[in-house]
């Protein structure tokens, strides 16, 4: 870039940022400098992609007209304008950055045989991979239980973490964290984020993707980041501008400050209600006004982290005095900060105090009075269902009484009070409907947050000195996103009484929040098995989608830390904390959860006193070498990786196999069968399922004929480096509806063409390899946000392997929308006041797609008819939307795409 200013379009708006004493930090693209009144009036977030246009236009991939685009939000957006955005960094975890590694890796692979250069293929842009490795939680309540599960994940993943060891060396510019480092996002935080840049002698804002949909936690430090599916990531790593529509922009102002007693998890998912119900779905959330001066750095990352469970693209704070004192807590340089912050005043960047009003403009307004949040959880099977902490009993009871929905299970009233009495290894037990039976401190969502974590610790002591336990069958653990987290706890004495209630240490990483908590006890499953119990689980993470946290457990609900501690402590969610005992202590004498809460100055004084810069500089300095087990692990030496045939965890995938020069054009989907036909919130998790391969299984049959024992079948998560399992554990979801079965809950589908005669259910792969051996084409029918949840890119590479060519929903999540777009899958939308429905499909027809055969004759958002073969016919959106994805659309998926450009750059 430095090399190139002088030739650059905005070369009159490059200026030199002084050092306070003398000399210069480096040269900058002025905002300001343009003297354009437009551009005060630009969210801050805005403002960020405006600066990467200018930066890096070439009026090649990115123009004047985008520029101008940008700079006119205030009416371009409106209008679904397309502009490109070339992030600064990407970051990868685990369970989708191998994925993505794979497909970079199977890129590499494809070069020589086009005649190419394989070493073209790497990535442009910095890429930091954390090896977040989702471990399942199957040792804890012992003090040894994060050597032991780091162990075992070593023993089963060993494939996994080498492949990646091995993608560090062989690939220029991509850094990979070890097991064990933390979560990604907590990672990202408090170690990689750098707020600007200052590389080549050009200063610029961070920005960065990353293949989990909770990057957005960055946004808190002023970090434009989102979540993109892997798929995607390999085109922005690559160094490719990513497609978007120029977004709106929520403005959400923030008055008043916190009630005693109140949690910032109490404020997101309060915050979660809201957006959901205002509609922020594809947007931007910027948040401003007096309020936001009361929330830490860390209670904003919270509120960050959930932007996807209120299904906005980021959800934006401005950096501000907060902000930079964060930063140096976290151990970076004086100078660093205050290079930082020169360039944000420099750039009209910095927020010198939260203001009550604003000049900039929004598309819409939000307002909430921080005094007026109340103590809450969400639940029981989504994140946006708020229920106050006041009214849960109640709330509870009306679950169990209403028909099967997200706030029902229709439990019969005769057996809602039964009693199931069980043995659990020589003791009395007993369990209910709504009794807790895992308890997780987990998920980067809180876990980035001392405020809370300190609040659980606080909670778990009072207990202990009141004479309060956790009962024994309840499953519990506490998994920090940050290993720094584990050292404060420690540090304030209080990890002692988390371990006296069972909350010990079982992992730095991603556990329950994933499903991967582990097995129940054999008693404690069969009691709630046998009798069909509403079992719950109570969680500090931010998804609670029926069937990802644990099979077993029904109701599932997000809390913050102290309350998942109090909660496991009650052994029930069918309490009215307010007016009933959470136990009998000591002498008798009934506890009140009041008698355990702590009050926000025991809180923030804890916090002050052990929350220290040298704890995240001892942790950070030593990242890399930390893990012995990591040190010692060998890793081939070669450019190409070496494929092993035989390896059940990576395989080269199958996706640019039999590819030619010349794209395949737009694809036909003629007299197409149903897979399946689903409902709305069906979520990736239902789509791809991260948790444990049960036996009996399409996934379980493979893995034992290429000679896995089940005891290390491991996760579908853990195994997505394979095609094979990705295409297996497609729709294997034990909780996902299929209205073809009537609304059977399972991972089952028909065969249409059978089904009439033997009325046999299958698993949802083996009918669709029926369909695919008899040459038939697939579609999925859904309802609204389809696609929801996690950033997985499986949840459209196993769609894909398994046949699928087009999904008709209501609605989708934008990131999954993206990745079908990326697999060469259809997305359509049923028009406004339609769906299936209304519509009359019952799933048994016919479909037939009528889209140009020239790409050329498609246009985003335009309007496709579909008919089916008993005589229906009705319109829908395809949502192809911008002239980027179309190109993919015509290459057959984003990785054909990306080898036919890159090979024809070669070639020229």
């Amino acid at each position: 870039m430095a090399s190139s200013a002088s030739k650059h379009a905005f070369k009159k708006i490059l200026a030199s940022l002084p050092k306070p004493g003398g000399g210069e930090y480096g040269k900058f693209f002025s905002l300001p400098a343009l003297n354009d009144p437009r551009i005060d009036r630009l969210p801050f977030s805005i403002r960020v992609l405006l600066e990467s246009a200018i930066r890096h236009c070439d009026d090649y991939q990115v123009t004047k007209d985008d520029v101008e685009k940008i700079i006119d939000w205030e009416n371009t957006s409106p209008k679904q304008a397309e502009i490109p955005f070339k992030p600064a960094r990407c970051i990868l975890m685990d369970n989708t950055g191998v994925p993505a590694v794979v497909d970079l890796a199977a890129m590499r692979d494809m070069m020589p045989k086009l005649g190419c250069d394989p070493y073209k293929i790497n990535p442009l842009i910095p890429v930091d991979a954390v090896i977040d490795h989702a471990v399942r939680v199957d040792v804890a309540g012992t003090c040894d239980a994060l050597d032991r599960n780091q162990e075992l994940e070593f023993q089963r993943n060993l494939e996994r973490f080498a492949f990646l060891k091995w993608a560090s060396s062989a690939f220029h510019n991509m850094q990979v964290f070890p097991p064990g480092s933390g979560t990604v996002h907590q990672v990202n935080l408090e170690y990689l984020a750098r707020v600007v840049f200052n590389e080549d002698g050009i200063m610029y804002f961070d920005s960065v993707v990353g293949t989990d949909s909770h990057t957005t936690m960055i946004n808190s430090l002023g970090v434009a980041g989102w979540g993109v599916g892997g798929i995607e990531a390999v085109v922005a790593m690559l160094g490719q501008p990513m497609g978007m529509v120029l977004p709106g922009v929520v403005g959400f102002k923030l008055t008043g400050k916190p009630r005693d007693g109140v949690t910032t998890t109490d404020i997101v998912l309060t915050m979660t209600e809201m957006l959901r119900k205002h509609g922020a779905i594809g947007k931007f959330v910027e948040f401003y006004g007096i309020g936001v001066g009361e929330l830490p750095l860390p209670a904003r990352a919270t509120i960050a982290n959930m932007s996807p469970e209120y299904g906005a693209t980021m959800g934006f704070f401005p950096v501000d005095q907060v902000a930079l004192d964060y930063l140096k807590l976290t151990g970076r340089s004086d100078e660093t900060v205050s290079m930082i912050e020169a360039y944000l005043r420099a750039n009209k960047m910095f927020v010198e105090q939260h203001e009550n009003e604003t000049q900039r403009v929004y598309s819409s307004y939000l307002e909430l009075d921080l005094s007026d949040v109340e103590r809450c959880v969400s639940g029981p099977k989504r994140p946006h269902d708020r229920v106050p902490l006041k009214d849960m009993k109640s709330d509870w009871h009306a679950c169990l009484d209403n028909k099967v929905s997200f706030k029902g299970y229709a439990v019969p009233k005769e057996q809602q009070d039964k009693v199931v009495k069980f043995d659990f290894h020589g003791q009395p037990a007993e369990i209910r409907h709504g009794s807790v039976v895992l308890a997780a401190i987990c998920s980067s969502t809180n876990t980035s947050n001392p405020s809370v974590m300190i609040g659980a610790g606080l909670v778990a002591r009072k207990a202990c000195e009141l004479g309060l336990v956790v009962k024994p069958w309840v499953k519990t653990s506490l998994t920090p996103g940050s290993v720094v987290a584990t050292e404060y706890l420690k540090e304030s004495g209080l990890q002692i009484y988390l371990n006296q209630q069972g909350f010990h240490v079982a992992a730095h990483g991603c556990a329950t929040c994933v499903g991967n908590s582990g097995d129940l006890d054999e008693s404690v499953a069969a009691a709630i098995t046998e009798n069909d119990i509403v079992a719950a689980a109570v969680l500090s993470a931010n998804r609670n989608y029926e069937g990802r946290v644990h099979p077993l457990t029904r109701a599932n609900y997000l809390a913050s830390p102290p309350l998942v501690v109090a909660y496991a402590l009650a052994g029930t969610v069918d309490i009215d904390f307010e007016k009933e005992p959470i136990g009998v202590g000591k002498g008798g004498k009934e506890v009140f959860l009041r008698d355990i809460w702590p009050s926000n100055k025991e809180i923030d004084d804890v916090v002050a006193s052990s929350v220290q810069t040298h704890l995240f500089k001892q942790v950070y300095g030593s990242i890399m070498t930390r893990n012995s087990r990591w040190n010692k692990l060998p890793v081939p030496d070669a450019a190409l990786y070496p494929w092993d045939d035989k390896s059940t965890y990576i395989r080269k995938p199958t996706y640019m196999e039999g590819m030619s020069m010349t794209p395949p054009g737009p694809p036909t989907v003629k007299e197409a069968y149903c897979l399946l036909n689903l409902g709305d919130c069906i979520t990736t998790d239902h789509i791809s399922y991260s948790g444990k391969i049960p036996l009996g299984t399409p996934a379980a049959k493979y893995l034992e004929e290429h000679g896995v024992d089940p005891k290390n079948f491991s996760s579908y998560g853990g195994r997505r480096g394979n095609n094979e399992v990705v295409m297996r554990g497609a729709f294997a979801n034990m909780r996902i509806v299929n209205k073809l079965l009537g609304g059977e809950a399972g991972p089952w589908t028909i065969h249409v063409p059978t089904w009439e005669k033997d009325k046999k259910k299958l698993f949802v792969f083996d009918a669709a390899m029926k369909y695919k051996e008899e040459g038939h084409d697939m579609v999925i029918i859904a309802g609204g946000e389809y696609g929801s949840g996690s950033s997985r890119d499986s949840a459209a590479k196993g769609p894909m392997l398994l046949g699928v060519k087009s999904v008709i929903a209501k609605s989708f999540e934008r990131i999954h929308r993206s990745n079908l777009v990326g697999m060469g899958i259809i997305p359509l939308c049923f028009k406004v006041g339609e769906d299936a429905d209304s519509l009359g499909l019952t799933g048994l027809e016919r479909y037939t797609i009528y889209l140009p055969t020239s790409i050329t004759d498609i246009h985003p958002g335009q309007d496709v008819d579909v008919t089916t073969d008993n005589g229906k016919h009705f319109t829908c959106t395809l949502r192809l939307d911008t002239q980027l994805e179309l190109e993919y659309f015509n290459h057959g998926g984003i990785l054909p795409y990306m080898v036919r450009k890159l090979a024809g750059q070669q070639g020229k």
